[in-house]
């Protein structure tokens, strides 16, 4: 045998050792929840040119008892913060069934709603459909001043509910979004 056919044979071995889990479905679809989660908001954040999130342990605690919350009530509604206060921080929520999506997906829900978002304009107007709920999560995720976000996910009677945390806080009214 060659030492081209070896390496090749060689690779190809190693790739679908490498690959096997994944193949196999014998990954746990949570694992690196942190850093898969804070990848997808980056993924985002750089297509769109602004600075990637870090993460913040003190949000991702605070977004755990938010949605530890809703998985015990059943009531997918934003915390109750003092208006009034601009350093509260932001917050996206998302529901969805029970062990059938990956972080990335959840994330991915809130990102396309990038599909509605009207580039350029101050908030509240970033919503081609005139329709702010329908980018809020997404503009959220994009906010140029944001910084830091923390996120933890909960499971609920039927659902998983991931709660993320962002400071500073987007969708200011009267400033751009990017």
């Amino acid at each position: 045998m060659s030492c081209v056919a070896f390496d090749r044979k060689l690779s190809v071995s190693l790739g679908l050792a490498l690959a096997a889990p994944v193949l196999t479905g014998s990954t746990d679809r949570l694992s690196a929840f942190e850093s898969r989660v804070l990848a997808a908001h980056n993924r985002e954040r750089d297509a769109m040119g602004v600075p990637a999130l870090v993460w913040d342990a003190r949000l991702a605690q605070a977004a755990r008892q938010w949605a530890d919350h809703i998985a015990r009530t059943g009531d997918l509604e934003h915390s109750p913060g003092d208006p009034s206060d601009l350093g509260e921080p932001g917050e996206n929520l998302w529901a969805g069934t029970r062990s059938a999506y990956s972080p990335e997906e959840m994330v991915g829900l809130w990102i396309a709603e990038k599909s509605d978002f009207k580039a350029g304009s101050k908030f509240p107007f970033v919503s081609k459909s005139e329709d702010l709920e329908a980018v809020g999560h997404y503009t959220q995720l994009i906010w140029r001043k944001t910084m830091k976000v923390g996120c933890a996910l909960s499971t609920g009677a039927n659902e998983d509910i991931l709660v993320c945390r962002y400071t500073v806080s987007g969708n200011v009214i009267g400033e751009r979004v990017v």
